[in-house]
């Protein structure tokens, strides 16, 4: 039985792949709007006019994006290909670890997506300050405030509930 909440071991389990998959579905729905923006950009007059330096921050936001979108819906095509094997501690443990990874990229890409809409706009120093804040608060609160709230060992994380 599992600490605490009356479930078993395989409910627990059960209950930890629905979450992971509903909180994945958030995530997905920012990285497809943020991918669908990087694709029309490269289709307009004034990207054609883009310094080498801006078309190459924008292939670094698209690889991002790209990357983004893999990690963050593998754990659910894992569930759908495994979900009948007994494989949902494996799944659980890799997907939040693939779903870390994943919310990197995409902190990554929305800041390379900042950062090149201020070069455009106002300049490289617009691009480093809008940058480097969109680091901080990505970093902050989807990485030091949790661990703020409630610290866990790094286990915890990555693996299964105990």
């Amino acid at each position: 039985m599992a600490e605490h909440t009356g479930e078993t071991r395989n409910e627990q389990l059960q209950r930890n792949i629905g979450e992971l998959l509903q909180e994945l579905r958030v995530a997905q729905a920012g990285v497809q709007i943020l991918f669908g923006f990087l694709l029309s950009v490269v289709f307009t007059d004034r990207f054609h006019d883009a310094s080498g330096f801006e078309k190459s921050l924008h292939l670094a936001a698209v690889v991002l994006a790209v990357a983004a979108t893999a990690l963050l819906t593998a754990p659910a095509a894992w569930h759908r290909l495994l979900f009948r094997t007994g494989s949902r501690e494996r799944i659980l443990t890799a997907g939040n670890r693939l779903v870390l990874v994943g919310l990197v990229c995409l902190a990554l890409a929305i800041t390379s997506t900042v950062a090149l809409i201020a070069k455009v706009v106002y300049g490289g120093v617009a691009m480093v300050v809008m940058a480097v804040l969109a680091l901080l608060l990505f970093g902050l609160l989807w990485f030091v405030m949790p661990f703020r709230l409630n610290p866990v060992n790094g286990d915890q994380l990555t693996g299964p509930p105990k």
